[in-house]
């Protein structure tokens, strides 16, 4: 019988499955996010002769992040040779770190070489796992219509990674402020805070490289630094820091290497704890293995620190009208808020009765380099708070697991029309 109506056919006679929802067979993996996760997944299997039963995306487009929630002055914060996708390298004449304008590009080139092509404006409403016929269900509903579609498949890849929403934090008295507060994936340009006094909560890279635009249009940042963070200069002796730190990994400790990129960075910067800004007790290497906190890679906003262009604050007591009190309860007048507070996955809502993925934050709960892989053909890809490169190593892994299961598993099915 043929394998694809064999399927069919026990689903339709099963009275669980009982629904109105019209049901689509896949007969290859099912990758939900058309990021740089999704594309780079997507590239590996194609590379391994498996096609990609079907990409889906809420948004219209690929890398919605980069092209619709980021400043306009972002650019890659490593070197572009960490973070160009597999097969894949970025252009020669591109810069050491790429605009944000030339990384979204990279991505559509990136979709075009491979023949990626997503299926735009659908978002999940739910996906489980079938133990019963040993398949995953992926309940899809498409953008401006109200009819819902079930796909079904043998693998399902989550590729929404670590950015999917915005993550707003609850600030006691934040009703009270009555000037314009927004989350730093609305903030464009510090064009229209010209002459405004304007506190930016955070101080990732996101939270500094913020304040730095808005010192550059004139207006009066100041910045709230809650916890400890490293800071190191975003290059060393011409080198970039985090290549640097690669290469010394290669022959040296980790606490050792914390300790020279602690000593040449106290060099550069000076005592940072003088200005607010104190380290964690491990080095920036340890911290960000046993953490996931990224070091802050500095492009110019600590000198606009040391210069007093732009103020720091301890953490938020809370709002006030016009302002904010802090912990050590300095109040201070601002005319705007930008919360540079991060982002989260999103996992938790949609995919149900897994054990993968974490419901207090939508990580894997498996730690690095084993969060890849869960049970029954469930992946996952981006989620290694390691950035691109993180990313790349996930999607070879997955399509190296998944291809040892193509030949029994899938082949069967694939003289029929693949989803994309």
């Amino acid at each position: 019988m043929d394998p694809r109506k064999e399927m069919e056919a026990k689903l339709a006679h099963d009275p669980s499955h009982k629904s109105t929802v019209r049901r689509v067979w896949v007969p290859g993996p099912i990758i939900v996010g058309a990021g740089p996760s999704g594309l780079a997944v997507a590239a590996c299997l194609k590379a391994r002769g498996i096609i990609p039963g079907l990409i889906l995306e809420k948004s219209e487009c690929v890398g919605s992040l980069w092209k619709n929630r980021t400043y306009d002055r972002l650019r890659l914060h490593l070197p572009k040779q960490f973070c160009q996708l597999p097969y894949l390298p970025f252009p020669n004449h591109f810069p050491t770190y790429p605009t944000k304008e030339q990384f979204t590009t990279y991505l559509d080139s990136y979709a075009k070489v491979f023949n990626l092509q997503p299926a735009f404006g659908r978002s999940v409403v739910w996906a489980r796992y079938d133990p019963r016929h040993g398949i995953w269900q992926v309940r899809v509903r498409a953008k401006d219509e109200k009819e819902e579609v079930e796909y079904v498949c043998q693998w399902l890849v989550v590729a929404t990674g670590e950015n999917a929403e915005a993550f707003v934090p609850q600030i006691l008295g934040r009703e009270d402020f009555v000037g314009p507060m927004i989350h730093s994936s609305e903030y464009r340009s510090g064009l229209e805070y010209y002459g405004k006094k304007v506190l930016v909560v955070g101080c990732g890279n996101s939270g500094m490289e913020v304040c730095l635009d808005l010192c550059n249009h004139n207006a009066y940042p100041s910045l709230v630094v809650r916890n400890s963070v490293h800071v190191l200069p975003q290059q060393i002796l011409c080198s970039s820091t985090f290549g640097l730190s690669m290469s010394l990994l290669k022959w040296l400790p980790l606490k050792l290497v914390d300790q020279i990129l602690l000593l040449i960075s106290r060099l550069i910067l000076g005592d940072t704890a003088k200005l607010g800004l104190t380290r964690p007790t491990m080095g920036p290497l340890e911290y960000k293995s046993t953490s996931g906190k990224t070091p802050v890679l500095d492009v110019g906003t600590f000198a606009k620190i040391k210069a007093g262009l732009i103020k720091v604050f301890p953490g938020i007591k809370r709002l006030t009208s016009y302002g904010a009190q802090f912990v050590d309860d300095r109040i201070e007048h601002f005319d705007a808020i930008i919360l540079a507070t991060g982002y989260k996955s999103n996992v938790p809502s949609w995919l149900k009765g897994t054990t993968m993925f974490s419901e207090k934050d939508g990580y894997p709960v498996k730690p690095f380099p084993e969060g890849w892989k869960g049970e029954n053909g469930l992946y996952s890809v981006g989620f290694t708070k390691r950035g691109l490169l993180g990313v790349s190593l996930d999607a070879m892994k997955v399509a190296e697991d998944i291809e040892r299961d193509w030949n029994s598993k899938a082949k069967p099915f694939m003289n029929h029309k693949s989803m994309i």
